[in-house]
Formats: C-alpha cells, structure tokens, sequence
C-alpha cells in the first residue's frame, strides 16, 4: 500500500506516552478476549463494568510520537474519511460525520469505559472513536499470521464499518436484541453485524483501488489474508482446540473473506442490507 506523502487525518489522537497510566481506581481484569472477539461486538456494556470510580487519578496530557505507525494511521483515517465523505451522502441521503481515532498502550479510558489492550481494536458508539493499541498488529502478524500494511489498514476499514452502522441505526437495533431472544440467535445477529463491517471495509478498499498505484494485488492479498485468520472457526481452533458455530460472534473465516470480496467487487455501500437479509451470511 502506498500510504506516504498522502494527507493526513487530523482527527487522531496519540496516548501512546502516557502509557498505562490511565485513570484506574484499583485493580484491573485483562479483557481475556482476543480469542472470542478481536472486534467485539457487545464492549459497550463490557467496558462500561470497568470504568473510572469518581476520584479516580487521571493521566497528564499525552505527548504525540512522530513515528511512522502514527503517521501511517493518520493516513488511513484521512483515506476513510474522504471516501465515506463521498460515499454516505451519497448512498444513504444524510451528512457524514467523520470518526475520531485514538493510539494507545496498554489500556484506555474511552467513552465506553476502560479498555485494556487485549480486548483488540473496537469502536466506541458512545463517543464515536476508534481505539487501537498498535501493537496490536504484531499479534496479528506473528500470532494470526497476517502481515502487511494493507492488512492493518484492513482493520481499521472495518471498525469504520462499525462507525457507519452506527450513524445508520444499525449497532442500536442489533443491540437492542440483547436479553430479548435466545442468545444463539443474538449471536447469528452479530454475526450479521460483523460481516456488514467487513463488508464496508471492502466497498472502502474498491475505491481506494479506482486510486492508481495505491494499491497492487499483495494488498489485496493481505486483507483477505487478515480477514480469513481471524475468523471465529480458526480462532476457536487456536486458542480451544475445536469449533462451536452457535458461538460466533463474528463469522468464519470463509463468511468474512466472502463478504469483504462483495464489497470489494460492488463498491456499493447501499448493499449492506444483504448480509442481514440472507439466512445463513
């Protein structure tokens, strides 16, 4: 992917300085959830068990590094800003409202609570920020077996998906099924909602492709790669030793890989309704 030299989005924090010192009121439970949910679909009301007691010490003001994660991260927040910009007005009639994106390390307070590193990158609805500890993309690197920049770029398409379903309603109407129906069904739900994000990060990655010499082949290759390593079957596999489909959250590898291709193929974000409308997505 070629991401230098190209504008960079100023709607990204850097809290990498600050390290773990976060506002933190006693011990804190490492969010054990990679395994289950690198993109975790329900961290709203997990977060919310962990936020700050009133009192609580806070960090001083973050000192931004000028590395060149930061700068890439900057640029792909900037790359997804300019397309949904165009592409949202567009396709569903209202006025895009870009996402904030925050680096940190260790843990983060967010708006929907503290968020330890393990939980993986997610996307906050109650302040519309994504967060994401970089060093994230070495465990998908060496753990999962996805490198590449176009991989991590890939992750972060996808938690914009999430930003989108969220201006559209659709986060809140998964969300509201919780405690209302079985939870295999809620899980099929999730499901749902994850492969609309991955589709979105394809339909995302067909217009960076219309870009000559932004992106070859390889990238797609590591995107699909990505996708396909962090489906809930090898996930299971790795970390349990066996698969239990009834209890997805977010899809098997070939439904994510699947969908990010239809996205990558249409390059039409009005056909995300699909993956909620299929019986089996």
């Amino acid at each position: 992917m070629r991401w230098q030299g190209r504008r960079q989005s100023k709607n990204v924090e850097d809290r990498r300085s600050l390290g773990r010192d976060v506002a933190v009121g006693g011990g804190l439970l490492t969010l054990l959830i990679m395994g289950a949910a690198l993109f975790f679909p329900d961290l709203v009301p997990v977060l919310k068990l962990f936020e700050a007691p009133p009192g609580a010490r806070q960090a001083g003001p973050a000192k931004p590094i000028n590395d060149e994660m930061g700068a890439f991260l900057r640029t792909v927040v900037a790359d997804n800003e300019d397309t949904w910009a165009k592409l949202f007005p567009q396709a569903f009639n209202k006025r895009f409202a870009p996402a904030k994106l925050v680096m940190f390390t260790g843990r983060v307070q967010s708006g929907c609570g503290i968020a330890d590193a393990g939980a993986g990158p997610f996307y906050c609805p109650l302040d519309k920020t994504v967060y994401i500890d970089p060093t994230f993309y070495e465990e998908l690197k060496r753990r999962f077996g996805a490198p590449g920049d176009f991989a991590q770029a890939y992750v972060i398409a996808h938690e914009f998906g999430h930003h989108i379903q969220n201006q559209l309603g659709i986060s809140q109407q998964v969300q509201s099924l919780q405690g209302r129906v079985p939870q295999v069904e809620y899980n099929k739900q999730s499901v749902r909602l994850e492969l609309q994000a991955d589709f979105l990060a394809g339909v995302w990655a067909h217009h960076m492709a219309k870009y000559e010499g932004i992106l070859d082949e390889d990238d797609i290759r590591e995107a699909v790669n990505a996708a396909a390593a962090i489906g809930d079957d090898r996930i299971q596999k790795q970390t349990q030793g066996y698969v239990q489909p009834e209890k997805f959250t977010h899809g098997d590898s070939e439904q994510r890989v699947r969908w990010f291709m239809y996205g990558l193929k249409t390059g039409d974000p009005t056909l995300l309704q699909r993956a909620f409308e299929v019986d089996d997505p």
